[in-house]
């Protein structure tokens, strides 16, 4: 279709999302609407191709259904933790170690960035770890959810040894070639690095928040209202057999499945790839979904002979663990589904063609293909599918000048893809950071846009420096200068208020 119809769904979702705070409302009124325009509007065909679609995704043997039930299962496990005593115990023990809020609020970072390997993984895992410690602390589910969201995308698409890294060499393959780069796909990802501005200043914004204590727009009243609420003498009451091994054990062989069978599924022991190889072609969902099986039945091991949880409640606690993971298993079948209907209304396809169409001078090309991306990666909730269609179009522009600028000109698409993705409600990683966190979603999504649009303002001037400079460095430095100057400028009249 490629008309302006085709972004009036996704518009109907976001809006409607963020003005009624009803997520599933609003993302089936998004289907319906993108079904009604794809059916002529006629209402009968339209209504029935909404429920198809939402039943198509829910049947997908290959993707949806094992991620759906690792949901599950992990919504159980994290249930059996919480009732062997695990979850208090490591809490407990936390709390001798990590002495202060922004200690807490550190552990998801620096786990964030070393469970690189997914962003799903990363999501969920580290939501796992982190949420005892920073409800000790007093640090709100939202500010979790946003940590979690900013070392998910972000250092997944800094670092070649992750899928997304995997995916993008091949992504970039073809482009790197075609345009004479004079680079390896492994040599060109490095070299994308430092043109991926928002992911740097992503990370870069959330690592200064922690440590200037600056929280922004609407998270402040949440984290005041998590340090008013936090009960620290719920030490001292504890049960002294609660012990944190009974909850670090399970996500341990958790994370160590996950990395065995996402290599074994990729052919890195039957068939002798490298590391790089194995990832791309590795089944994730598949290997999460083993992993997660595995790790219920070391738990059930580690718990029933103990007692910790005794063998008459070890399914009824898995079941109810189950039922509390619903909710996000919905919406994220709501927003796979609505994520369809873009793409058969070629709502990317429509953006794209604004920017081949588009008479811009070469200087605004870099911040217009981070412009347009974000938006198509924020419209359609996927930045692999804005990958897919917008590296050939940054390649393609930069390439009828000079090969020097391909790479920049595709980092410019990588940060505006992430970006979008970012804050998008109906991207899969923003759902699941809000799962991982325990985190109503709206919230999540409403307390952290503040933080992306100041990263994608710096990332856009940084854009600019670098289309009239052809440096990416000195785009870098000015973009950091300036999320730097303007948290500081923040600090200094919080201070004085």
């Amino acid at each position: 279709m490629e008309t302006w119809l085709s972004l009036l769904p996704p518009l109907i979702a976001i809006g409607a999302a963020l003005l009624t705070r009803e997520v599933i409302l609003s993302l089936f009124l998004g289907i319906v609407s993108g079904s009604l325009i794809l059916a002529d509007f006629s209402v009968t065909q339209g209504l029935t191709d909404s429920f198809q679609v939402v039943f198509a995704q829910v049947a997908d043997p290959e993707w949806a259904v094992p991620n759906i039930i690792f949901l599950l299962v992990l919504g159980g496990l994290t249930a059996l933790v919480s009732a062997s005593g695990g979850a208090e115990g490591f809490g407990r023990w936390a709390m001798s170690k990590v002495k202060s809020r922004s200690g807490a609020q550190m552990v998801p970072f620096a786990s964030g960035c070393a469970v690189f390997i997914d962003d799903y993984f990363n999501c969920l895992a580290v939501g796992q770890i982190a949420r005892p410690i920073t409800d000790r602390q007093g640090v709100s589910r939202a500010k979790l959810a946003y940590i979690l969201d900013s070392t998910a995308a972000p250092i997944c698409i800094l670092v070649p040894l992750s899928s997304w890294g995997a995916y993008l060499l091949s992504q970039i393959a073809k482009p790197i070639e075609q345009y004479d780069v004079g680079l390896t796909p492994i040599t060109a990802f490095i070299a994308l690095v430092p043109a991926n501005y928002y992911a740097i200043l992503a990370l870069l914004l959330l690592l200064l928040t922690i440590w200037l204590r600056i929280d922004l727009g609407p998270m402040k009243k949440h984290e005041q209202q998590a340090m008013n609420n936090v009960r620290k003498d719920r030490v001292d009451t504890e049960d002294p057999g609660n012990r944190a091994v009974d909850l670090v054990l399970p996500l341990a062989v958790l994370i160590g499945a996950t990395l065995f069978f996402i290599l074994q599924t990729g052919g890195y022991f039957s068939k002798n790839k490298d590391v790089v190889q194995a990832l791309g072609d590795a089944n994730v969902m598949i290997s999460l979904l083993y992993a997660g099986v595995i790790s219920v039945i070391f738990a059930a091991v580690l718990y029933i002979p103990r007692k910790r949880v005794r063998a008459k409640d070890f399914l009824p606690t898995f079941s109810k663990g189950m039922e509390s993971m619903l909710g996000a298993v919905v919406i994220l079948v709501l927003a796979w589904s609505i994520g369809d209907i873009v793409k058969k209304l070629g709502t990317g396809e429509y953006l794209a063609g604004l920017v081949k169409s588009a008479s811009l001078p070469l200087e605004v090309m870099p911040v217009a293909l981070f412009v347009i991306a974000g938006i198509m990666a924020f419209a359609t909730g996927t930045s692999w599918g804005t990958f897919a269609i917008m590296i050939p179009i940054g390649a393609a522009v930069a390439g009828q000048f000079s090969p020097d600028w391909v790479l920049p000109f595709i980092g410019a698409v990588l940060a505006g893809a992430v970006f979008g993705d970012h804050c998008s409600p109906i991207s899969d990683t923003t759902i699941l950071s809000s799962a991982g966190a325990q985190c109503d979603h709206i919230d999540h999504v409403r307390t952290q846009l503040p933080y992306a649009l100041l990263a994608a303002g710096s990332a856009g001037i940084g854009y600019l420096v670098y289309g009239f400079s052809h440096q990416v460095w000195l785009g870098l430095a000015a973009s950091t200068i300036c999320i730097v100057a303007i948290l500081l400028f923040i600090k200094k009249r919080t201070a004085t208020a």
